[in-house]
């Protein structure tokens, strides 16, 4: 009988999903100068590190545009394909969109690896595409020696009611709609130390698309957030802060985590990007008395996690209520934006 292949032997970053760190994005875009576009219906480009490019059509109607990959952070093809498909789709629930459509890009080492594997783990990307109802309208691969996989998104929304993460306002309360955790599931499977139980509850979450959060948010009046991703919870929350002139306060014990995971980071498995995200915020970030295994969880890089709203106080007790009962136990509210320095955020 043949072994099973394990997928992540193959992955040969030292994070989660293997993704530049937010230091290094930032001294690229740094090289790159500031936007130039002056293009009047560009309503969202990369000056203010959001999810996704937003270009308005019509006075009703803008599309939204991005893209995501990475290699396996999992040994299941099927399993793999689920996760990067939602993880790509992820940017552009967070920026208030439905998605139209949708492109496959893969890498594949086509002499090490079975084209049935790859059949399994464009399978997984083509069942998520259908379930949030996008088509499928082919993609792109190249023969190398990692395989990577993930889609090009073209999504649609109102350009009055989009979510941006330059929206926030001092007094919003922070609300977040996945656990934590996924990145240290995933850098514990690498090492076989990962419990069964914590691998499904990992799985679960970063399979779970943030349709109905976005739904749910644009409902509740919701103007300002971001997706909890690469950068980890706070690294995503500085970029949020920063974009709209704010400071944050986070209070950790609040913070939802996959059950298990904080007995994983004792054991010593953090991922390299989770490393290099606490590196880089480390000097805006006032710990106070935060446990070291919270710090590193609060860092930790996602793979397709949820939602981080900013929300006004008045509308965050019905936003919690109807994310709850559409399915989203996970939703709490972690903290707040504050008047002070953008991006300066204090955790208690």
């Amino acid at each position: 009988m043949t072994a099973p292949v394990r997928l992540t032997a193959y992955s040969h970053g030292a994070g989660c999903a293997c993704k530049l760190g937010p230091g290094d994005l930032a001294a690229v875009l740094e090289l790159l100068g500031p936007t130039a576009d002056d293009d009047p219906n560009l309503l969202v480009g990369y000056g203010t590190s959001d999810d996704a490019g937003v270009y308005r059509v019509r006075d009703d109607l803008a599309l939204v545009f991005t893209t995501d990959f990475f290699t396996p952070i999992v040994d299941d093809a099927y399993d793999w394909g689920r996760i990067a498909a939602t993880n790509a789709l992820s940017d552009v629930y967070a920026m208030g969109a439905v998605p139209l459509m949708v492109l496959n890009l893969v890498a594949w080492p086509r002499e090490g690896l079975p084209a049935e594997l790859l059949a399994d783990v464009l399978r997984g990307g083509r069942d998520v595409a259908k379930a949030a109802g996008a088509a499928l309208v082919g993609g792109h691969s190249i023969d190398d020696a990692e395989p990577k996989y993930g889609m090009a998104v073209v999504g649609t929304a109102d350009p009055d009611r989009l979510i941006r993460n330059d929206a926030g306002r001092p007094g919003d309360l922070l609300v977040l709609t996945k656990p934590l955790g996924t990145g240290v599931a995933s850098t514990a499977l690498k090492q076989d130390r990962v419990p069964a139980a914590v691998m499904v509850a990992a799985v679960e979450v970063m399979t779970t698309l943030n349709a109905a959060a976005a739904t749910t948010a644009l409902e509740h009046g919701v103007r300002a957030g971001t997706d909890v991703t690469g950068f980890g919870l706070l690294g995503h929350l500085r970029e949020l802060a920063v974009a709209s002139g704010c400071s944050a306060e986070v209070t950790a014990d609040e913070v939802p985590l996959i059950p298990g995971v904080a007995e994983l980071v004792e054991a010593g498995m953090v991922a390299g990007g989770t490393r290099r995200n606490r590196d880089h915020v480390e000097s805006s970030v006032r710990w106070g008395g935060t446990p070291e295994t919270l710090r590193w969880l609060l860092c930790d890089a996602q793979t397709s996690g949820g939602l981080l709203l900013a929300v006004p106080e008045a509308a965050v007790g019905g936003l919690v209520s109807t994310l709850e009962a559409a399915g989203t136990p996970a939703a709490s509210v972690v903290g707040r934006l504050v008047a002070g320095e953008p991006g300066a955020i204090a955790v208690s």
